[in-house]
């Protein structure tokens, strides 16, 4: 995937866009779209843009084209897909509050609770409710394949969804019209596979009084290599043993983004202690946590593992935490302040989870247009945004 994306960025011109700055290339994303709408019109399923891994409104318009709506983690993402993205949005978190739920009531399509005991607590008022909402409930089935322990919502103690054993009696489940699980973290259609499986043996007996249900996120749909064919089977073998009236529902957030665009930014100096180290306008813990908490390396334009290339280099960022280091990287000519650095496959879980600590700015957005050939630059930060979230 990384080369795919080189190829394409090697024919654009990086050198005039602000630093640091996200550029999307729109052709990529939607080649990622097309085949998310391919997988929706083999198997009747509905595909969402979880807004937690991309949500580039500026691209609404593209990704509602080809998606069923959006997936929302909390009101103001649900907002964001009412007012930007249309089609059905649906929301989830592991508790509501209050004033929160009664704003989805107005909102959303559909709303899933965490527990029963949130669902009862809400369940008057839902099925009340002035405009039609679907409820239910996320279900833990116990089974997850995912080896960081960060990222998997299965592991001992995991808050995330219900237990087989925590559903005590037919109350617990009454009003609700779908189930939803989310088990997975950047995975095949295997894995999804073994997922259903365990979701039946678990929960089967509830399956037959539902309208729907969620197989969540996590799955590498547009990665190479995924196998579209055994998605496209799991999902109508499902509905054929359970009844083609349950919708099922996909919510990746990565397969959207994923392979599409790219992070941009600047040397700004080079100092030595012990070794070489370069010092970036870009912020591991500001626009990459990622390489921190997952943990992973992301890839470079023209750079290697340290000591493949002539020159070896520790890239970190210009904040004042110790740690706030990329990784070690060689370069096949030494870095000099004003080089542009172009990290790949930037545009999922990236500028979604950008921070301004330390006052460092968020970096600018932009999206390349095939079809003419320019880079659009669709937002600029400043100190304004930087102060906006202060008091």
């Amino acid at each position: 995937m990384s080369d795919a994306l080189t190829e394409a960025f090697s024919r654009i011109d990086l050198s005039q866009v602000p630093s640091p700055c996200h550029v999307l290339h729109r052709g990529l994303l939607e080649a990622n779209l097309r085949t998310l709408r391919s997988v929706m019109d083999r198997s009747g399923a509905k595909v969402l843009l979880a807004l937690k891994g991309f949500a580039q409104f500026s691209e609404a318009k593209l990704v509602a084209k080809y998606l069923a709506g959006t997936t929302a983690s909390g009101i103001h993402e649900a907002l964001l897909g009412r007012e930007e993205f249309g089609g059905e949005v649906h929301a989830y978190s592991p508790a509501f509050k209050d004033e929160e739920f009664e704003r989805l009531l107005r909102v959303a399509d559909h709303v899933s609770f965490n527990s029963p005991s949130q669902w009862r607590r809400f369940r008057e008022r839902g099925l009340a409710a002035d405009r039609k909402v679907s409820f239910g409930l996320r279900v833990n089935p116990e089974h997850a394949e995912v080896e960081v322990e960060l990222y998997n919502p299965c592991a001992l103690g995991s808050r995330l969804g219900t237990p087989r054993a925590e559903i005590r009696s037919a109350d617990d489940l009454a009003g609700l019209e779908g189930l939803h699980f989310h088990t997975m973290c950047q995975q095949g259609s295997d894995v999804l596979q073994r997922t259903v499986a365990a979701f039946e043996r678990r929960f089967g007996e509830f399956i037959p009084m539902m309208k729907w249900v969620n197989f969540g996120g996590g799955h590498h749909i547009t990665r190479p290599g995924y196998d579209l064919d055994l998605l496209v089977k799991v999902i109508t073998d499902f509905r054929r043993r359970w009844g083609e009236h349950i919708q099922v529902y996909l919510e990746p957030g990565e397969a959207i983004g994923i392979g599409t665009g790219v992070l941009v930014g600047t040397v700004l100096d080079v100092v030595r202690n012990g070794m070489e180290i370069a010092i970036l306008d870009i912020s591991a813990t500001c626009h990459m946590p990622d390489t921190l908490e997952m943990p992973y390396r992301p890839d470079i334009v023209g750079a290697d593992l340290p000591g493949k290339l002539a020159h070896t280099y520790r890239l970190g960022s210009s904040t004042c935490l110790a740690g706030d280091v990329i990784g070690d990287y060689s370069f096949a000519e030494p870095l000099r302040p004003g080089r542009r650095l172009v990290f790949l496959d930037m545009s999922h879980y990236t500028f979604v989870k950008n921070t301004t600590f330390n006052g460092v700015p968020l970096p600018a957005i932009a999206s390349y247009e095939p079809a003419d050939g320019r880079i659009h630059v669709v937002r600029r930060f400043g100190y304004a945004d930087y102060k906006g979230r202060l008091s």
